[in-house]
């Protein structure tokens, strides 16, 4: 094995993907490359740790490339990634790796596309198959997809592939690999579930370790504002006036907010559309296609479907919603400064969500810059100054002699003056963004109270932000429990996903048989409460009322695990009260511990588990 490598040519490549590096104008490899290649191009199986941006899918398509037999009909490699959008990302990079080599043959695979066409594309041959794993075990059980020829597995991003709900899957198809095949797998972090897989399928696997050196969060220039003054309908259209943006991805939670925000801005003259998982694949192809293009300047989205996303034009990423961990974070912001470019990301983020924005700094080991949302008058300068660069544009127009004529019928018509005509149209023009306002601006006001807040807490020793505020809350009772088949990150994920709850709006949560009481903040506004009264999970409705139910205490008779009743539930223990017969098995959740919710509810997790999974496969 080589070691040491800091050119493409030191490594065992062919002169065809060589050629195709020289073209590409690569010449030394990344650091995840350096270290994994040599290992790769030896046939061990390799574990590798690396975030996005480091450049890993060209460390192992490289080597696949490298050692492909072009007269073997049956796929060679697979190559599984969480989403379509990913999976159709690693193809076409794969492709590019590989412009050299005559006769290549790549083929993506996923849900959303004809399961047809793609049965008869395996038909007609192809040396990788790169998909998602729900699609990928559904063309092995047709027996269209055969495995017998193949000598390399790939897991790429493990660790989002196995939150997604894809272990089953996964465990599945790795299980039918031929006993010789390499088996290698990339993940960012490397939680309980991933470790099984890597324990469990690969083989004395070599350890590749670069996650240390992030090179995403390195090139990205990191800001944020906290969220206060105004709201962030407000404050997204306040930025994306005064950035210098070319192309802009807004991350939130939700599918409702995709749409919501995209409407909201598309209102206001912004060339922004909205992408999530109930979208047909056609027309995210074709959305992506737009922002590409031009057509679209503002991409509205969710996690899920944004990862694989590789377009040069974004300069910026604003996550309008916090992610529920430090991965999403990185997955998001790589979606600007690729290849080298520099990007932006800005974080709009509330005070109770500091302590997160904390986290985010410390594992990425990089530090945000806060700022200052530009106030309105600001913003009609910057619009009155494109206003002026688009009519400084139209000057020379041959059609302006028509207008003229016009100007002056509808000057005698009116009878008004030029300037007067002038302000008219001005005023039509503006829509929805004023080019001047009247009155106070709000953010005046709470940028004053922010001065005397920071003079106060220098007063009283710097007391911290981020310090949690006391929540008031109110408790309902939902009518679904665990012989409904809930589980608590049920519950948790349909609260974030579906009514845009923060970590710090959800509190005590107890599961019952039949219903669950949840404490949630009685400041509610009218359209999350709207939203609760239509909540479903698993399919079914909540019907979630007020009630007076306060017992989230936990059982202090019993730390042992407790004796387990004729039902096969324990008295006692952590989770399971035993002091009280009417509620014996109700399941307590806290979100001040770590419990069930660690890791368990994401912007575009569904609240049903695999059958939503199967959906964005």
């Amino acid at each position: 094995m080589q070691e040491n490598v800091t050119q493409f040519d030191e490594l065992e490549l062919n002169d065809a993907i060589l050629s195709s590096l020289d073209e590409m104008g690569f010449v030394s490899p990344t650091p995840i490359q350096a270290a994994a290649i040599p290992y790769l191009l030896d046939g061990r199986d390799a574990l590798g740790k690396a975030q996005t941006g480091t450049g890993k899918t060209a460390a192992f398509s490289l080597p696949l490339l490298n050692k492909l037999n072009l007269k073997q009909h049956k796929p060679q490699a697979i190559v599984m990634a969480p989403t379509r959008e990913l999976a159709i990302q690693v193809a076409a990079e794969i492709k590019t790796l590989g412009q050299n080599i005559y006769g290549l043959k790549v083929l993506e695979i996923y849900g959303g596309a004809s399961i047809v066409d793609q049965m008869r594309a395996l038909k007609s041959g192809a040396h990788i198959v790169v998909g998602t794993p729900g699609r990928v075990k559904d063309l092995i059980t047709r027996d269209r997809l055969q495995l017998d020829e193949c000598h390399t597995f790939v897991l790429d991003e493990a660790d989002e592939m196995l939150k997604m709900g894809f272990v089953d899957d996964v465990t599945w198809i790795m299980e039918q690999a031929p006993e010789t095949a390499q088996r290698v797998l990339f993940s960012a972090t490397m939680p309980p579930m991933v470790k099984n897989i890597v324990d469990k399928y690969l083989r004395d696997p070599a350890r590749i370790d670069v996650a240390g050196s992030n090179q995403t969060v390195e090139k990205v220039e990191q800001q944020f504002w906290v969220v206060k003054g105004v709201e962030k309908d407000e404050a997204m259209m306040r930025l994306l006036e005064t950035e210098e943006t070319d192309a802009s991805i807004v991350f939130v939670r939700t599918r409702q907010d995709t749409e919501r925000l995209a409407d909201w801005l598309s209102a206001r003259g912004f060339k922004a559309s909205a992408l999530h998982g109930d979208i047909p694949q056609s027309l995210r192809e074709r959305t992506v296609d737009h922002i590409k293009d031009g057509h679209i300047d503002v991409l509205v989205a969710t996690d899920v479907v944004a990862r694989g996303l590789d377009v040069p034009r974004i300069t910026h990423v604003f996550n309008y919603d916090i992610p529920f961990d430090v991965e999403s974070y990185i997955h998001r912001i790589g979606r600007t400064g690729r290849a080298g470019r520099k990007g932006k990301a800005i974080l709009l983020v509330r005070t109770n969500q500091l302590r997160m924005l904390r986290t985010i700094e410390r594992v990425t080991r990089s530090s945000m810059e806060e700022i200052k949302l530009p106030v309105r008058d600001k913003v009609a300068e910057a619009r009155l100054i494109k206003l002026g660069q688009e009519l400084e544009a139209e000057k020379e127009h041959k059609a302006l002699e028509k207008f003229s004529e016009l100007v002056e019928k509808l000057q005698t018509s009116l009878e008004i003056d030029a300037t007067t005509l002038a302000a008219i149209l001005l005023k039509r023009q503006q829509g929805k963004r004023p080019l001047f306002y009247v009155g106070e601006d709000p953010m005046i006001a709470e940028l004053e109270r922010d001065k005397q807040r920071r003079r106060e807490r220098r007063e009283n020793g710097g007391r911290r932000d981020g310090n949690r505020q006391h929540q008031d809350w109110e408790t309902y009772q939902l009518q679904v429990g665990r012989e409904q088949g809930v589980q608590v990150k049920d519950i948790v994920g349909a609260l974030a996903n579906e009514l845009g709850l923060t970590k710090g709006s959800i509190g005590a949560i107890k599961l019952a048989p039949e219903h669950t009481f949840v404490q949630l903040p009685k400041s509610m506004s009218s359209d999350v409460t709207r939203k609760l009264r239509k909540l479903r999970i698993r399919q079914k409705e909540v019907g979630a009322v007020v009630c007076d139910f306060d017992d989230f205490r936990e059982s202090r008779g019993r730390r042992d695990g407790g004796r387990r009743d004729g039902r096969g539930h324990r008295d006692g223990g952590r989770n399971f009260r035993g002091d009280n017969g009417n509620r014996r098995g109700e399941r307590r959740f806290d979100r001040n511990r770590g419990g069930d919710n660690r890791g368990a509810y994401r912007g575009e997790r569904g609240h049903g588990g695999r059958s939503h999974r199967s959906s964005e496969a």
